[in-house]
């Protein structure tokens, strides 16, 4: 047995004992971390500890357990990839980037591969407002993300207490997102509010049909049409529930697939090309207590000059 004992900081704290434990030793099964707990081998500021109990600032973690699970340092993958970012907004507790289109959000291999989620480690890394082998139990991280060929504003979190909060916010429908995108042929309703039920099949495609059924679940979408040109409509879509591809699925089940979206009905080209999308518009209407977060509230981020409308205005001019 070896005996290490852990500080609770800022990013550490209001979470519970088990969360802590299983985000600081990774590789301790749940059923040894409850028997730890139970058998006084773990204790919080040298007592019994419960597993629900929650940490707070300044707080003292004593652990009496088999030196394997402390982890050790590894190389720092995040160090790979580019730390370039396009910032939009930064303070001390969020971000807001702009993602270019073909990268990734997260990695999705064991192997090195470029994604903002590392980017962000990386950027702050060398803003020295990050460090592994300090952290105990917190890494910033993106809020929520967007396809890997989408543009567009990707929220992210310095502190856990933003992340808490800015989660929360999301799946309280309080963060407003807009979309841009350009679609096939011209919609005949020029506004409007739909309703359909989503679910994903096993060719990690989105399905939509106009009726409850078991197994699909609601998705909620606005739109409004911006400009029409001869055979494309460039379109502002307002998403009011976060379905996996549900742009691309509703406009495909309008008869209208976003530019390029083959996947989902567009025409095919010679040329490779990325679905017309881009996540143009972040605003922030909390309700209730945002915590750290409050001065964000009424505030809102838009793209100027979008990779989208300049798409549409080349292809909407006459030959």
């Amino acid at each position: 047995m070896c005996m290490k004992e852990f500080i609770i900081n800022e990013n550490d704290a209001d979470q519970r004992v088990d969360k802590f434990i299983q985000k600081t030793m990774k590789t301790m099964p749940k059923s040894l971390m409850y028997k730890y707990i139970r058998n006084k081998k773990i204790k919080v500021n040298r007592k019994r500890c419960e597993i629900s109990q929650r940490l707070q600032v300044g707080d003292t973690m004593q652990c009496y357990i088999p030196e394997e699970f402390y982890e050790v340092a590894t190389m720092r993958s995040f160090l790979q990839v580019p730390n370039a970012l396009d910032v939009v907004y930064e303070d001390d507790a969020v971000l807001l980037i702009n993602k270019a289109k073909g990268l990734r959000a997260h990695s999705d291999t064991s192997e090195v591969q470029d994604n903002l989620a590392d980017r962000l480690l990386h950027y702050l890394y060398c803003k020295k407002e990050y460090d592994p082998t300090t952290e105990q139990s917190f890494t910033p991280a993106l809020c929520h993300r967007i396809d890997r060929n989408t543009q567009g504003l990707v929220i992210a979190a310095k502190t856990a207490a933003a992340l808490r909060c800015m989660n929360e916010k999301i799946a309280l429908r309080q963060v407003e997102k807009k979309y841009l995108c350009i679609v096939q042929g011209k919609l005949k309703k020029k506004q409007d509010h739909i309703v359909l039920y989503h679910r994903k099949n096993e060719q990690n495609t989105a399905e939509v049909i106009d009726r409850e059924r078991e197994g699909y679940t609601r998705m909620e979408t606005g739109y409004r049409v911006l400009q029409e040109a001869e055979r494309y409509s460039l379109v502002e879509v307002e998403l009011h529930s976060g379905k996996s591809h549900q742009i691309r699925a509703l406009m495909s089940w309008l008869g209208h697939p976003l530019l390029g979206d083959v996947k989902y009905g567009a025409r095919k080209t010679k040329e490779k090309t990325y679905q017309a999308l881009c996540a143009y518009h972040v605003a922030f209407h909390f309700q209730g207590d945002a915590c750290c977060l409050q001065y964000l509230n009424g505030r809102a981020f838009e793209l100027q000059d979008t990779d989208i409308e300049r798409q549409f205005v080349d292809i909407a001019r006459p030959f």
